[in-house]
């Protein structure tokens, strides 16, 4: 006597559900290389990027010693808050963070000092030459020293910088610097008050 075996038909997927599948399959692919790919210091929370954070902590951590500075010499803390980024790149600069100097000021005579590469803006074109640049123990130093470029000129000229103490709003502040010469760049005046305009430091004056 034979035995008939029963054979189940297996049932075809349908064409609908297998692309269905590959879509899903696709859609976790292409996440997972976006994701990878995200660069770290881009990431954004809450809408602001890291390299923002950064730079806001670096502001609000130089806050509080401009303003004493502002209560006893009179110089404004926009303008220090706002040389202070531009300088050192938001504290990011070997000079800044390595040697604390916040402001690029050289150095001249018998003090501590680095001789590092700096540009200057030499005969309507830029050049990179070996500067000599103070070094300090903290950026509060640097900060203080600052102040008392200001408030004591320099050897030659005591009155250099005073302009900048009498002035009673950043944009006159960063204009008279220019006219001082405190540095070679053309434009240093209008990068100070983009500065100082884009991270809102006025309000600190």
């Amino acid at each position: 006597m034979s035995i008939k075996r029963k054979y189940s038909r297996r049932k075809k997927a349908s064409f609908p559900a297998i692309l269905a599948g590959f879509l899903l399959i696709l859609a976790a692919f292409v996440f997972s290389i976006r994701q990878l790919s995200q660069p770290v210091e881009t990431t954004q929370v809450a809408g602001v990027t890291n390299e923002e954070l950064n730079r806001k902590e670096f502001i609000e951590k130089l806050v509080p010693h401009a303003k004493e500075l502002q209560k006893g010499y009179g110089v404004l803390p926009s303008i220090i808050l706002g040389q202070a980024a531009l300088e050192s790149n938001f504290g990011q600069s070997q000079l800044a963070s390595e040697y604390k100097n916040l402001f690029g000021i050289k150095a001249y005579g018998n003090v501590p000092k680095v001789a590092l590469d700096t540009q200057e803006f030499v005969n309507e074109q830029y050049i990179t030459i070996k500067g000599e640049f103070k070094v300090y123990d903290s950026w509060e130093a640097s900060m203080d020293d600052h102040t008392m470029l200001f408030v004591n000129g320099v050897n030659w000229d005591p009155q250099k910088y005073e302009p900048v103490l009498l002035a009673k709003n950043y944009k006159v502040a960063a204009n008279a610097l220019q006219e001082a010469g405190y540095a070679t760049d053309p434009q240093y005046a209008d990068k100070i008050i983009s500065m100082i305009e884009e991270y809102n430091l006025m309000q600190y004056d």
